[in-house]
């Protein structure tokens, strides 16, 4: 699909979707609970379902209806034959259920689609390997693992990847001995492995962490709440405000947590650093949050809507370590502030669904703005419009919605090329595009 963009400032309200970091992993540990759980998640996307898919090859039941996901949990002991895992092009489904299929002793082949089986799997590989796991080559696809995970203890590089760190603490919980986890190095994307903590407490799974080891008992049960709320997602909710702040009028979005995990509620104070208006205030402001499904829980008291508006952009210096998500539409705001904005320590996007780095700069700089990759990052100098033109996707969600976002800075239209690629996580995109006033068609 080709969508063709007529410039204009987006405005208006709208809902965060639900989270794919959160309903990833709720979706995990109620599939290895002991009894059924109800995940309240008013949205899917192809990577949810990619890792729904799986979970059910695995022995899970998983039905989806009243603006959630019903799971009755699967047989652990189960010796059940070889299973094929879908994981589309969903680096966390595959990530995250690599290990905790070798802990279940499961002979998986894993389906692998688009750039996934070039994603590094380095230092996970080895650590599942010397710990009783066959695998494939790096690179196969299909991707196969035999053999049980043994407990013990494990060592990765925190720099890599959390998603490595997140699969094994999804794993270990469920071996016949207890294990540890050493970390070393920098740990990156900290807030993801937060999420993952934060969900596997709600499941009553043990754990402690100190010097940079985790120690993780073994031989625990996941159990099962019964409900998880799924909040609203900052890393898309980032485009909306965003947009917001290089526009002429307020954009508001409703449904977010203030107090989350998730490290991408950074956007908001980046904005205002870039000298964006940011508010907030509790959303509904005079209503029972109980009435508000698909977000967070009753209990929760920091339910709220962040509203952005534009002001005197200025180009500013941003470390990406824990946000590197936020990277694509970042570089869009630094495209017309004043000034330059430097963007370090994003060297890992170079390996997400497409290479970020080069995708931010070739779309931006079509669309005529100064951007140049650097060794770690990007280095972004303001300029005054765009001019517009044809763009791809490079088949990369967030480049997608890049691009539409900036599309409010050009002066001609914006031609994206494969746009879909947006339903890797937001498959309702363009329908709120339109909802904030967006003009655009499909030319093919």
């Amino acid at each position: 699909m080709n969508v063709k963009i007529i410039p204009r400032s987006l405005s208006g309200k709208v809902k965060a979707i639900p989270s794919k970091s959160q309903a990833h992993r709720a979706l995990i540990c109620a599939a290895l609970s002991d009894k059924p759980t109800r995940i309240e998640c008013g949205g899917e996307s192809n990577d949810i379902t990619a890792t729904s898919s799986c979970l059910s090859a695995l022995g899970a039941t998983i039905t989806r209806g009243h603006g959630g996901y019903n799971v009755h949990p699967l047989n652990l002991d189960s010796n059940s034959a070889a299973v094929s895992l879908p994981c589309k092009e969903s680096g966390s489904t595959f990530r995250f259920l690599l290990p905790v299929a070798a802990a279940l002793g499961r002979k998986s082949s894993f389906i692998l689609e688009g750039r996934l089986p070039d994603r590094p799997l380095s230092p996970l590989y080895e650590e599942l390997v010397r710990h009783g796991c066959g695998l494939s080559p790096q690179g196969a696809n299909p991707f196969c693992g035999e053999g049980k995970l043994t407990p013990g203890i494990y060592s990765l590089d925190a720099g890599v990847s959390s998603q490595f760190i997140s699969g094994l603490l999804f794993a270990l919980p469920l071996l016949d001995g207890d294990s540890k986890l050493h970390l070393t190095g920098k740990i990156e994307s900290f807030p993801y492995i937060e999420l993952t903590l934060s969900m596997l407490e709600k499941f009553c799974i043990m754990f402690e962490f100190k010097d940079m080891t985790f120690s993780i008992p073994g031989n625990q049960k996941y159990i099962s709440p019964e409900t998880i709320y799924i909040e609203g997602d900052w890393s898309n909710a980032a485009f909306w405000l965003t947009a917001g702040a290089l526009g002429e009028k307020d954009i508001t979005c409703e449904g977010l947590d203030l107090q989350s995990r998730q490290g991408d509620k950074a956007i908001k104070n980046i904005l205002a650093q870039f000298g964006a208006q940011i508010k907030t205030k509790p959303f509904p402001p005079h209503e029972d949050k109980t009435d508000i499904k698909n977000t967070v829980s009753k209990t929760e008291t920091n339910f709220c809507s962040v509203t952005v508006s534009g002001g005197k952009l200025k180009g500013i210096e941003i470390d990406a370590g824990d946000i590197p998500d936020l990277v694509p539409v970042l570089a869009a705001a630094a495209a017309s502030a004043e000034g330059t904005t430097v963007i370090r320590n994003a060297g890992r996007l170079r390996a997400k669904e497409s290479d970020r780095l080069a995708a931010i700069s070739s779309v931006l700089n079509e669309l005529g703005a100064d951007v140049r990759v650097t060794e770690d990052g990007l280095l972004i100098k303001g300029v005054s419009s765009l001019k517009g033109g044809k763009v791809s996707s490079w088949g990369d969600h967030r480049i997608a919605m890049t691009a539409a976002v900036a599309a409010s800075l050009c002066i001609e239209p914006v031609e994206i090329h494969n746009a879909q690629a947006v339903n890797k996580s937001y498959p309702g995109f363009f329908d709120d595009f339109k909802l904030l006033g967006g003009s655009f068609e499909v030319i093919n």
